[in-house]
């Protein structure tokens, strides 16, 4: 008996906990796409793109300088940690005649990180009410063509997000004001995204060989 419990302890169990893990990691290995076929930013004067792309789109809409606060916590809490990932980046829509906001938050954001990945996209209140209109989310833009929230486009122009958020059921967006959230939801769905694609890029390479 205490062979074979020996036997079990040492082969068995493992092999148990290493398909458990598996499971777990395959179930969890994919975000949810939520809304398919988000434009390409066509409708904007741009050489920014989103196809090919792993984009964190946002709105910093006609008042910059009082949302600078939401860039710092992104720069900060998502950015940083990943900035470095091939074909990564953030894309900001902010109104037209918001330029010199833009260069002193570009300045103020490079201090704390190389913000090369960091895009901004200037548009009028009509090309940026249509593009947030295209992800079809709950969330609606404020008066200043501004939101706190932002969003995860990948490389097939596909929102990503939550089906099953504890908190709120299906999640388009994630808040920027909130360091709770970006701590504990996006910086893990990122994570999912980026791992997904890492996968995908192993497994071409596999292939090829």
């Amino acid at each position: 008996m205490k062979k074979t419990f020996v036997m079990v302890v040492l082969f068995i169990l493992p092999i148990v906990a290493y398909l458990f893990f598996a499971s777990g990691i395959h179930n969890f290995g994919r975000l949810p796409v939520l809304t398919e076929n988000v434009s390409d930013l066509t409708a904007f004067t741009t050489d920014t793109h989103l196809k090919n792309k792993i984009s964190i789109v946002g709105f910093l809409g006609n008042n910059v300088d009082q949302k600078k606060g939401t860039a710092f916590n992104l720069n900060q809490k998502i950015y940083k940690h990943f900035f470095e990932f091939k074909d990564f980046q953030f894309v900001m829509l902010v109104a037209n005649g918001q330029e010199q906001e833009v260069e002193k938050l570009k300045k103020e954001l490079s201090v704390l990180a190389d913000i090369k990945n960091w895009k901004f996209v200037y548009g009028n209140a009509s090309q940026i009410q249509s593009f947030h209109k295209e992800l079809k989310t709950d969330i609606v833009l404020e008066d200043d063509l501004s939101s706190p929230y932002v969003f995860i486009v990948d490389k097939d122009l596909n929102l990503r997000g939550r089906t099953d958020d504890e908190d709120e059921g299906t999640k388009y967006g994630f808040n920027t004001i909130s360091v709770a959230e970006l701590n504990n939801k996006m910086e893990d769905d990122v994570k999912i995204i980026l791992a997904e694609y890492r996968m995908a890029l192993k497994k071409n390479n596999a292939e090829r060989k």
